[in-house]
């Protein structure tokens, strides 16, 4: 017993030298080279411009820590918006593949492999390459639609109170895109839609044929099949990975530096260079992270089946045999109470990818 603890004690000591080394040597470094540590660096001039600034004023007389609260907005702006589109495109693609429709299941395969095998980053510079050099200039832009301009200076799009017009060598009046900004953009959201789509398509695919077959005997249609029964079901699934793809896509702006957009990462990045400050500024752009995508709490699963419970609600049970449908002749269309009872239990097991294709495009 004693050695034991004198074995502890010698671990603990070796542990507190080797901090103690590594914390005197850092401050011996920045001594030497004149460098103060502490966050007193973010209230002095920044002296650099910032190209995309967003809706917070800035100006090279501005403090660091303003120039920081820029890069931050646009990291937030960027992640906001290619979570709402990443989402929809996703969505839309992954019921898709699941498609009676050759043609299109055929289409949402190939975008979904072709798009998740190319790195981010070289999708990044192809959208800012077609957007920077191939698109027209402002006076032959493409109009897509009434008052909406594509062209190498970005997308100007009406708002409700003024409408871009040309003026000189660009658009004056409404909104506007930046390339860099479109181009980051455009990148994320069809990157994250593709992994998206995969946690749909899998997660509809875990609903079982007998809750498809007891939706058809009550009268519902397709959709409403889909609606009320599936991606009820769905979701519970759908839902623990999304918010990972969600924080994928915030950490992948950082490559936003590559094509020249000012997210938080390039801005810390050029306040490291002029201050030294490297501690300081990735312990900020960590705490920021932090602050930003919060640990998400999802709720585990139960297990992969469940049994209807005496009340109509699923029990949880993870050795219970799954509910079995039972046919009946659809007479009516069926009302929101037996969608709910439907909806109660749990779904089979996932199947095979190429089975469970097959199997849903001849349910549907």
């Amino acid at each position: 017993m004693k050695r034991g603890w004198i074995y502890q004690a010698g671990l603990l000591a070796a542990a507190g030298l080797v901090l103690w080394f590594f914390v005197s040597n850092t401050a011996h470094n920045l001594e030497s080279r004149r460098i103060a540590s502490g966050f007193g660096f973010l209230w002095r001039e920044a002296g650099f411009e910032i190209g995309e600034t967003g809706a917070i004023a800035y100006s090279a007389a501005d403090s660091y820590l303003r120039a920081l609260g820029v890069g931050l907005w646009n990291t937030v702006r960027i992640a906001a918006i290619g979570v709402l589109f990443a989402t929809l495109l996703g969505s839309l693609t992954g019921l898709a593949r699941l498609s009676p429709n050759w043609l299109l299941a055929k289409l949402a395969a190939a975008y979904v492999e072709v798009i998740r095998n190319v790195p981010l980053l070289v999708q990044l510079f192809f959208w800012y390459a077609i957007i920077s050099e191939n698109l027209p200039g402002p006076r032959d832009a493409w109009q897509l639609l009434p008052g909406m301009f594509l062209s190498n200076r970005g997308i100007a799009f009406p708002t409700p109170w003024s409408t871009p017009e040309l003026s000189g060598f660009n658009f004056v009046g409404g909104a506007s895109l930046t390339p860099e900004f479109a181009a980051l953009l455009v990148g994320l959201i069809t990157y994250t839609a593709a992994f998206i789509a995969e946690i749909v398509r899998a997660g509809v695919l875990s609903v079982g044929r007998g809750q498809v077959d007891a939706a058809y005997s009550l009268g519902l249609a397709r959709r409403g099949a889909l609606r009320f029964v599936v991606l009820p079901q769905a979701l519970r699934l759908i839902v623990p990975p999304l918010t990972s793809q969600y924080l994928n896509l915030a950490k992948n702006s950082s490559l936003a530096v590559a094509i020249g957009y000012p997210d938080l990462v390039s801005i810390a990045n050029t306040t490291m260079n002029q201050t030294g400050q490297a501690i300081e500024g990735i312990a900020i752009c960590f705490r920021a992270g932090r602050a930003r995508w919060p640990r998400s709490r999802s709720s585990g699963w139960r297990g992969n089946w469940c049994r209807p419970s005496s009340t109509g609600r699923s029990s949880g049970r993870s050795g219970a045999r799954p509910p079995q449908a039972h046919a009946a002749r659809p007479t009516a269309p069926a009302g929101r109470s037996s969608v709910r009872s439907i909806a109660s239990s749990c779904s089979a097991p996932t199947r095979s990818s190429s089975t469970g294709d097959r199997r849903w495009r001849r349910q549907y």
